[in-house]
């Protein structure tokens, strides 16, 4: 079987994931307008998902939420060093310093056969490497001006095939793309 990797995230609309100090307060608030029960498709993109990959920013973040968010859910982190993560981690969370592709590779050996990459330069260094299969981007009304931008410099141009695009009444639209794989 085929482990598919895939990106499910929010910009603003200029296309940054944070502010430059890695504040999310801009979705949050977003968030605020969404009507209760409404996800945009998480909970049906995560029921699918088996592992999480995330880098040591993200994971950073997610630490400071009221509650763990992936319970049941084993979560990769990718810190090329792990220096400075606590010492109490969830118990399904593991440290990797291994590469994209070797984090593929040992997801595929273990079974996995989901696994959801997550976080703005690991999602950089995956595309890099060509191991991202679709990507659903939620573009938030939001114009911030500067902070941790979504996509980075690439070797080469990633051509992407639109699948599905949805606006949502409450100012969200979302695109999921097939990346187009040569």
């Amino acid at each position: 079987m085929t482990l598919r990797t895939t990106v499910f995230i929010a910009t603003s609309l200029d296309g940054y994931i944070a502010r430059p100090d890695g504040a999310i307060d801009w979705l949050e608030q977003a968030n605020q307008h969404v009507p209760a029960g409404e996800d945009c498709g998480y909970a049906a993109h995560m029921a699918t998902v088996d592992l999480l990959v995330m880098g040591r920013g993200t994971f950073e973040k997610v630490l400071s939420f009221p509650e763990w968010p992936f319970a049941g859910k084993p979560v990769w982190v990718a810190s090329r060093t792990g220096r400075g993560l606590p010492d109490d981690l969830p118990p399904q969370v593991r440290i990797t310093g291994e590469s994209p592709d070797q984090i593929v590779r040992a997801a595929g050996e273990q079974g996995f056969q989901h696994l959801y990459v997550d976080g703005g330069m690991l999602i950089q260094s995956f595309l890099r490497e060509g191991l991202i299969d679709d990507l659903t981007i939620t573009t938030i009304p939001i114009l911030l001006g500067a902070g941790r931008p979504l996509f980075g410099t690439l070797p080469a141009d990633v051509p992407l095939r639109l699948v599905a695009s949805r606006a949502y009444p409450f100012g969200f639209v979302q695109s999921t793309y097939v990346v187009q794989k040569g």
